[in-house]
């Protein structure tokens, strides 16, 4: 019996180790799933706090964002507002000047109308004494018929014959004793033409060549080039040294100045900039100094190329630099170193045909203009700065004398020096040398034609030499050779008077009878 009850105690024994265990290890489950539950629950405090701590970040961000769009926001407007009012400033001008028109405007209409009804009563005046001037004009018309034994349009036919006959004959004896007085002061009348053909020139010339345009590609681009408060244009007006004009034209930008080195520089400076997009002080110099570089290489390589298509050697390298200038120098609107090759050229062909020297005579040819390079430099003659400069740079005599006589500064004392004048000439006058506008050239031409035209007995008129000399035909059965040469004299009387043109016009008219016969 004592070993079933101890195997029943064992039994026991190990249920209630069994169940010991089971309750010691869902306690242990019980103390684990709390600690989970906590480390869960730390873990979400962690997680809210730091997704509060990024919320407030984030706003704190957008406020940040906020305020700097604010204040971009208030400067573009402050900007815009200041636009609007330099707007308004303009607006109000161009009202006041508008209303100061209107006003004169109504004074003249006032006047005008004033002096219309002045006009009436004169002309109902007029009109009653011409109608008594009429009949007692007719009375002694009557008289004198009676008196006369003739009518009034033989009496008149006779009348004008006599006074034309006289008037004629007094009129060229009149023009051949101006002719042979103006002969004795010829040189006198010929400086006096040069000088007042320099003064008609300049005016077109002046505005034209001191002046270069750049094209926009919209109006926004120049309160770009102007800048904040002028900063922009102020610097390019000063790495530049050259003005430029900003006003009401659409798309364009004048750049004016007297240097056009410097005007060239500017203008593709300005271009670089506009096309680049970058405009700002530090940028624009650095544009210019860039520029300027080039444009020094351009002027060197053209000064290079011009001695060796002419094919003078030994030059001074500045003096190739000048030679070099000239390319971006005009002188009555012909480039002054294509005007240089081609004097050049003419006094190497003449120099060959007289026997003289021609490379010595293409020197000279090819320096005589060198002074323009630098005459808006150096106050003075441009033929007495070039000679200084040729002397300077080690150039011959006789060639420094040439470049000083072309213009006759010095007295001349050499052949070559009156081959220097005279290839200049040639170069400065032949046909086309000069140019101009088109419109004002066929302007002028069609002008020139219309004097002529106007006078009576004129058949044709034809404007030839590119302007420069104009042929009147006459009808031989209506007018006279002193009808010819007065008609000369009233044609170029006229054209001084209303035409602006360079050098002098020739007028030639022209009046012949052609008698034909057949011998059967």
């Amino acid at each position: 019996m004592s070993t079933p009850l101890a195997l029943v105690g064992i039994l026991l024994a190990l249920l209630l180790g069994v169940a010991l265990g089971y309750i010691i290890r869902l306690r242990q489950a019980a103390s684990r799933l709390e600690s989970v539950e906590a480390l869960s629950q730390k873990m979400v405090d962690d997680a809210r706090r730091e997704s509060e701590t990024l919320k407030k970040e984030a706003l704190l961000q957008a406020k940040d964002q906020l305020y700097q769009m604010k204040l971009e926001l208030e400067a573009e407007t402050k900007e815009r507002r200041g636009e609007l009012a330099s707007l308004e400033k303009r607006l109000e001008k161009k009202e006041e000047s508008l209303e100061r028109k209107g006003s004169h405007l109504d004074e003249r209409d006032e006047e005008l109308h004033k002096r219309e009804t002045e006009q009436d009563k004169m002309r109902r005046e007029a009109a009653e004494r011409l109608s008594e001037y009429e009949k007692m004009v007719a009375e002694e018309k009557a008289n004198l018929e009676r008196i006369a034994a003739m009518t009034q349009d033989q009496a008149k036919a006779e009348l004008t014959a006599t006074i034309e006959s006289q008037a004629r004959h007094e009129s060229a004896k009149t023009l051949v004793r101006i002719e042979a007085e103006t002969k004795e002061i010829s040189k006198k009348k010929a400086q006096e033409i040069l000088a007042l053909a320099c003064k008609r020139y300049a005016g077109d010339y002046a505005v034209e060549k001191t002046v270069s345009v750049v094209a926009l590609p919209n109006d926004e681009m120049k309160g770009r080039i102007i800048g904040r408060e002028g900063r922009n244009i102020r610097a390019i007006e000063a790495a530049t040294g050259i003005d430029l004009i900003i006003d009401d034209t659409p798309e364009a930008v004048i750049i004016s100045g007297f240097n056009p080195l410097r005007r060239e520089v500017a203008r593709r400076s300005l271009e670089r900039l506009i096309s680049d997009g970058r405009i700002h002080p530090a940028r624009i110099e650095e544009v210019v100094k860039k520029i300027e570089t080039e444009v020094e290489g351009s002027v060197k390589e053209a000064g290079e190329q011009a001695t060796f298509d002419v094919g003078v050697h030994g030059i001074h390298p500045e003096i190739v630099k000048l030679i070099g200038r000239l390319k971006y120098r005009s002188s009555y609107a012909q480039n002054v170193l294509v005007h240089s090759l081609e004097v050049a050229f003419l006094c190497g062909i003449m120099a060959s045909e007289l026997g003289l020297d021609p490379q010595a005579a293409k020197r000279a040819g090819l320096l005589h203009d060198i002074g323009k390079a630098v005459d808006h430099e150096i106050e003075g003659p441009h033929a007495v700065i070039g000679a200084d400069l040729a002397r300077r740079y080690g150039e011959k005599p006789h060639i420094v004398h040439a470049l000083a006589a072309h213009h006759e500064d010095v007295t001349p004392e050499s052949v070559l020096d009156v081959l220097v004048q005279a290839s200049d000439a040639l170069s400065g006058a032949r046909p086309g040398a000069r140019r101009e506008m088109l419109e004002s050239y066929v302007k002028r031409l069609e002008d020139l034609e219309r004097i002529a035209t106007v006078h009576e007995g004129v058949s044709n008129a034809y404007a030839i030499q590119a302007g420069r000399e104009l042929r009147i035909v006459l009808e031989a059965e209506k007018t006279s050779d002193d009808l010819a040469l007065m008609l000369s004299h009233d044609v170029a009387r006229k054209i001084e008077e209303e035409l602006m043109y360079p050098g002098q016009i020739k007028v030639t008219v022209i009046r012949e009878t052609r008698a034909v016969d057949y011998a059967k």
